[in-house]
Parts: C-alpha cells; sequence; structure tokens
C-alpha cells in the first residue's frame, strides 16, 4: 500500500476496522439469556484481521 493514503481510503478502512471489534457486554444477556457467560466474541458477526484476510480497500 502506498505511504500517502487518501482520506477516503483511510476512512473505509477506519469501518472495517469498526466491524471487527467485539459486541458490547451487554447485548450479551439480551441475545443467550441472563444465566448464560458468553464472550462478547462470539456474536460479532464479521471476524476479519488485517494481516490475515484482505479487504478491497
Amino acid at each position: 500500500m502506498a505511504r500517502f493514503k487518501h482520506l477516503s481510503r483511510k476512512k473505509r478502512l477506519i469501518k472495517l476496522g469498526r466491524r471487527t471489534r467485539w459486541a458490547p457486554f451487554w447485548t450479551v444477556p439480551k441475545k443467550f439469556g441472563v444465566g448464560r457467560r458468553v464472550h462478547p466474541g462470539r456474536h460479532t458477526v464479521i471476524k476479519r484481521n488485517w494481516r490475515r484476510t484482505n479487504t478491497k480497500a
């Protein structure tokens, strides 16, 4: 990738980076029930890593 990144590309990469974070902790009881202890990363839909898989950004 180029050393100088255009603002539009940076915005796209920032958006894609946000999609890979864990879900908020308060969504766990909402989805799985109050007694169930589940990691918040389990119901994040997109699991992308910047090393493993590329984007078209």
